[in-house]
């Protein structure tokens, strides 16, 4: 059962943010929501990023939607209290489900997630059926690439005491669009990376070499919410063809592709949330 501790409400620029940490058996799951009378979006981090990926996002969308983030176990301030440091996907399904409740988001939730975060979240649609909305998921194939693959074989050789050449793999690799802001606080991410956490991160991206194609993990078929694939053009590691073919196994799906944008899509173009405009509308009388 979920426990909801450490809650605090206060309040910034006139908008109600609430902070808490939820514990749930073997993990500590630290949340925020950004309060308000519209629709509920919840968001998922990809692997090893927190809740401040979604800064731009949280700026475009609050006060007209109330936004949910959290970090798993291994992100952010996510912990594994006890037990194995991998969590596995099922495991993060549950965690999602739980968060869900505990927060008190509705129904009618939007989820918004990136790369690792959009198969957790078709997961939890293909199993709980008329819990969401939508799901808005960027960033996401249904398998490694081949440049992934050689980027997690590469970053898995390096020393772990070696965190800058970790750090110079991953951002040369699938990075190179991200604005050099965003490449140093990677970089700093990687300094201070815990030993427990880079562990999971390198578990995780064993996982990813060995994973059979996400359809394989997850009955597609049963997502029946409509579904929008977000891919940034200049993604080195997911295949457009390979969006193209997840698309075409989700009932009701379309893609989106943002120009001139990479992997970090969100981080690298503000404007990329120009593409979300009729998915996630903001009303007319609220803007400017």
């Amino acid at each position: 059962m979920a426990k909801v501790s450490n809650f605090t409400k206060f309040s910034r620029a006139g908008l109600a943010i609430v902070k808490g940490t939820i514990e749930l058996g073997r993990f500590s799951i630290p949340y925020r929501i950004y309060e308000s009378e519209g629709p509920h979006i919840i968001c998922l981090n990809g692997v090893q990023q927190s809740m401040a990926m979604w800064h731009t996002f949280v700026e475009s969308y609050t006060p007209h939607y109330r936004v949910v983030l959290f970090d798993f176990p291994n992100q952010g301030k996510g912990k594994v209290v006890s037990g194995p440091l991998l969590v596995t996907l099922d495991e993060q399904v549950d965690i999602l489900h739980k968060v869900i409740k505990a927060t008190g988001t509705n129904k009618s939730v939007s989820l918004c997630a990136a790369s690792w975060g959009g198969v957790i979240a078709m997961a939890f649609a293909a199993k709980y059926h008329g819990q969401v909305k939508q799901l808005c998921l960027a960033s996401l194939g249904t398998k490694a690439n081949d440049t992934m693959v050689e980027t997690i074989k590469k970053g898995i050789a390096v020393d772990s005491g070696n965190r800058q050449e970790m750090a110079d793999i991953l951002i040369n690799s699938f990075g190179q669009n991200l604005p050099e802001s965003i490449k140093n606080k990677i970089v700093k991410q990687f300094h201070s990376m815990s030993q427990e956490n880079l562990n999971a991160f390198y578990e995780h991206g064993l996982a990813v070499v060995s994973a059979k194609k996400i359809g394989s993990l997850i009955k597609l078929s049963n997502i029946r919410e409509k579904t929008f694939l977000i891919y940034g053009e200049k993604d080195t590691i997911i295949d457009l063809e390979d969006v193209k073919f997840l698309s075409s196994q989700i009932p009701d799906c379309e893609i989106r592709i943002v120009k001139g944008a990479g992997h970090f899509l969100h981080m690298e173009k503000k404007d990329a949330f120009d593409i979300y405009k009729d998915i996630l509308p903001v009303p007319a009388c609220k803007q400017a």
